[in-house]
This record gives C-alpha cells, structure tokens and sequence, in this order.
C-alpha cells in the first residue's frame, strides 16, 4: 500500500492505506485534545485563535499558534523532501524515512510526555511535535496517493463526500458509476477509521494516559511490516515462476 505509485495503484492500496492512517491520525488527535487541550492533526483552528490573538494585541500567545502551524508545515515539508531525496535511489522504500520519523516522535511522546507535563514542561512543545508528525503523515499520504486520500482532517473529506453523494442522482454511466461509488467508499472508510481512532484514543488515553498514543506507533510498525512481508511474498512468488 505504501510502495505502488501511478497506474501501479489501486483502489484497494488506497483503502488500506486510508485505514490504517486513519486510525493513527485519530487516535493521536484526541489525545493531543485530552492530554494538552490542543488540535495536533490540522491547522484550521489554529488559524482563527491565531488572528483572535493578534486582534487582542496579545503578540506573545499568536506566536504561538503561529508555530503550531509552522511546526506542520514543516512536517509536510521535510516528509516530501525526504521522499524525493530517497525516491531516486530506493524507490521502493522512499517512505520508510519519514514514516519511521513518525513512529520515533509518538513512542518518544508516548514514553516521556505524562513524565514532562508532570515535571512542568511546556504543553506546547508536545503539541509542535505532534503537529509535525501530523505534518509528515498527511504529505506522506498524499503524496503516495496522487492526493487521493488525506487522513488528518476531515473538513473538505464531508465538502467532498457530499457532492460525490449528489452525483450519485446524475451519474447513469457504469464506468463513471464505478468510480464515483469506490471515491464515496474511501471517504467513508477514511472517516469510520478517524472515528474509531478518536473511540479508541480516548478510551485508551483514561487507562494509559499519553502511553496510548504507542497505539499509535505500534499501528504505523504494524503498517510497514505487512506492506514489507506482502511485498516481499510477491517477489518470491514472481521470481519463482
């Protein structure tokens, strides 16, 4: 799911894809909301308490969400470069990079961040760490996908699911039908999973505090260890024929 690109993808990548992405993006939103009050996985609140800052002429506090939404667009920005920088050599494993950044920021979280926030450390650099891991997996995903699937918010998912369920009124053709029904399947998935992960985060979360978010980690491991044997199956099976 992570290595086909192009023609080579299909709707069945994508959906799993979407999945498991999902999942780790929801469960790692609700408990940047539960643990440090703050959205980790997009940047549109953050851009309104931004403005309300600078309104109030409180500088200080809108440097602050300005950050938080530098922190994920550099996450964006380094999980692109990494992926073009690699792609060249080992195309087949370009995404491990930033994918592997990812699972190294939530376990460290995951471990530390109670023992920190207990210690008095700033909540906010949890949440520029977060924002940047969010930054890497939502280019990571779009960029393999051809922006086919988008896993940490939500917002233009239902703009995008709603007209799709309108077509549905005015597209008679097969073909078109086909591809309009799988576009509506992957919203739908991609939004059950991010769901879920909220569920799962927030329960979790009451049990383990920040250690949930190695739910998290231990989803994206899982990811590229069937992604790996799957492929690897395949290759044997090629070369043996």
């Amino acid at each position: 799911m992570f290595r086909h690109k192009g023609k080579g993808r299909t709707f069945h990548h994508n959906r799993r894809l979407a999945a498991i992405l999902s999942l780790t993006a929801g469960i790692v939103n609700i408990i940047g909301v539960l643990s440090i009050q703050t959205l980790t996985t997009n940047v549109t609140g953050h851009f309104a308490f931004f403005a309300e800052e600078i309104v109030n002429e409180r500088y200080l506090n809108a440097l602050v969400f300005l950050i938080y939404i530098v922190a994920f667009l550099s996450g964006a920005f380094f999980s692109n470069l990494l992926i073009e920088l690699n792609s060249k050599k080992n195309p087949q494993i370009a995404h491990s990079i930033p994918m592997g950044i990812e699972i190294f920021i939530l376990t460290i979280i995951g471990i530390y961040g109670y023992t920190w926030l207990s210690y008095g450390w700033n909540p906010q650099m949890i949440a520029y760490s977060l924002l940047f891991a969010m930054g890497l997996q939502n280019a990571l995903v779009t960029t393999i996908s051809s922006s086919t699937v988008r896993t940490t918010h939500l917002t233009g998912l239902f703009t995008d699911l709603g007209i799709e369920l309108s077509q549905l009124f005015f597209y008679r053709q097969k073909d078109a039908r086909t591809k309009l029904t799988r576009s509506i399947r992957l919203r739908i998935v991609i939004i059950v999973f991010f769901f879920s992960g909220c569920i799962i985060g927030g329960f979790a979360y009451g049990q383990y505090n920040m250690q949930a978010l190695l739910i998290a980690a231990v989803c994206l491991i899982m990811a590229l260890t069937y992604d790996n044997v799957r492929y690897r199956f395949y290759y044997l099976k090629r070369k043996l024929r």
